[in-house]
């Protein structure tokens, strides 16, 4: 049988039309939303990338079964297929739903956070860091170090630096309340986490007696490069793969938006009885009742069939392969990109792509900015904007781990033509790259400066 490409595995039943924009209207655009690609309006974005996080294409099924959903306060059957998705899948038992991912980890750490606890992760992401800093806590960073060099093709670039991880819990014994690992690693690249470093953390996290905790929100797409990548899992079921990697933890969060292909929804589960009912109990303060967590019953069964749709093989080998379609091309074209491919988004490094700008010209938002500019292509900055920190002694800023800009897919929302769309702009902003200014922050928030900062475009490169 001839080596066949890799299609879609679903058919189209509805569309929604895009309207196209002109280069000219983009700049009056961004002017308009003070160079913040998040002000946007996403009628003047024709592909909009910014996040895969709720922006996916619901199944026929899911959307079945959110005619099915039952809106009682408490006690809807609704929950009880919901409960029931998230105890086969990960194995806990004790299961909270909320809104988003963010509400599951503002409750984790108004338990475990607060000051002088100190919070180890592979690389925490923006509301994780967010939450764990608003409790007073420290959030600390430990990727490992091959994921220093975006152009290797070490398998799994999201691990945790056990080592690191080690030195962290000798140092503040009393005062680290849990461990959390984030599958697959977003702010490093959507880079994969394995099952043997998962299976470090717990010895480290047992020798310690320290709880561990998975960030979920795209566990499927682990489990599928765990199966690819990872010695003597490629025969194995996804749903097996999921298993061991959660019966290694003692909860987990999880946004829905991701790998549950539902647009709304998340939850916080455990194995610890009495831990869940302080999670219940803060929950009904802000979130709602623990039948229902913020979330209407048709958003619950939405979630529930998503679970168990996210781990089919066909479903998970396209998601990836079409990752790898835009990726390779770009790498083909001599355009720097985080390789290998992730399970979620295309990672241009900006760093590399524009290495006339120092960081302190943020060189991933201004590139972020330019593919807008150029193809009405709406993507992310994940760099020094999102993630840079403060010098403890100064004040001053720091660099973030990469400069980097995120591609995210949204679910089974795009066609390989598309993608095609994006490749060509993402060249043709890259052969005029020595044009490229970098960006000044104007004003800023205090927390999560990147929904809400304004930007000026009057940074000078350097000429390279």
């Amino acid at each position: 049988m001839p080596n066949l490409p890799i299609i879609e595995p679903f058919r189209i039943k509805s569309v929604e039309p895009i309207r196209m924009t002109t280069r000219e209207e983009r700049a009056d655009l961004l002017t308009a939303a003070s160079n913040n690609l998040f002000f946007l309006k996403s009628a003047d974005v024709i592909i909009d990338l910014l996040t895969d996080s709720g922006t996916g294409a619901m199944s026929s099924e899911q959307w079945a079964a959110v005619m099915r959903g039952d809106e009682s306060y408490a006690g809807s059957p609704s929950f009880g297929r919901f409960e029931a998705a998230v105890q086969e899948i990960f194995g806990f038992q004790e299961v909270i739903p909320t809104h988003q991912g963010r509400a599951a980890e503002h409750i984790l750490f108004g338990v475990f956070g607060g000051s002088p606890h100190v919070i180890p992760n592979n690389s925490h992401f923006d509301t994780t860091r967010a939450n764990a800093e608003q409790s007073g806590a420290i959030a600390l960073d430990h990727p490992c170090k091959e994921s220093e060099d975006t152009c290797s093709a070490y398998p799994f670039k999201g691990n945790m630096d056990l080592k690191a991880l080690a030195a962290t819990l000798e140092a503040n014994k009393g005062n680290v309340p849990l461990v959390m690992v984030t599958i697959t690693n977003n702010a490093g690249g959507g880079q994969p986490v394995s099952l043997e470093n998962m299976r470090g953390i717990r010895e480290l996290c047992d020798k310690h007696e320290i709880p561990f905790f998975i960030d979920a929100c795209r566990f499927a797409e682990n489990a599928w490069f765990i199966k690819q990548r990872e010695h003597g899992q490629s025969e194995r079921p996804i749903r097996a793969i999921v298993r061991d990697m959660f019966d290694l933890a003692d909860g987990c969060t999880m946004s829905a938006k991701k790998d549950a292909i539902a647009n709304i929804g998340g939850f916080l589960a455990c194995r610890d009885k009495e831990l869940a009912d302080e999670f219940r109990r803060r929950l009904v303060v802000t979130e709602g009742f623990p039948t229902y967590g913020g979330l209407a019953g048709r958003d619950l069964e939405a979630v529930a069939q998503g679970l168990n749709e996210v781990v089919e093989e066909d479903y998970l080998n396209y998601r990836a392969a079409s990752i790898r379609y835009v990726v390779e091309a770009l790498h083909e074209r001599g355009i720097p990109v985080l390789r290998p491919a992730g399970g979620h988004a295309i990672f241009l490094d900006a760093g590399r792509f524009l290495d006339h700008l120092p960081w302190q010209q943020y060189p991933g938002h201004a590139l972020a900015l330019e593919i807008y500019l150029e193809g009405g292509i709406r993507a992310c900055e994940i760099g020094t904007v999102m993630l840079g920190g403060k010098d403890a002694l100064t004040g001053e800023e720091t660099p973030a781990h990469h400069e980097l800009v995120r591609l995210a897919i949204p679910r089974r929302t795009y066609t390989q033509s598309h993608m095609d769309y994006v490749i060509e702009i993402v060249d043709a902003v890259y052969k005029r790259r020595a044009s490229i200014a970098g960006v000044t922050i104007e004003t800023s928030p205090p927390v999560l400066r990147h929904f809400g900062a304004t930007f000026s475009r009057s940074g000078v490169g350097v000429t390279a």
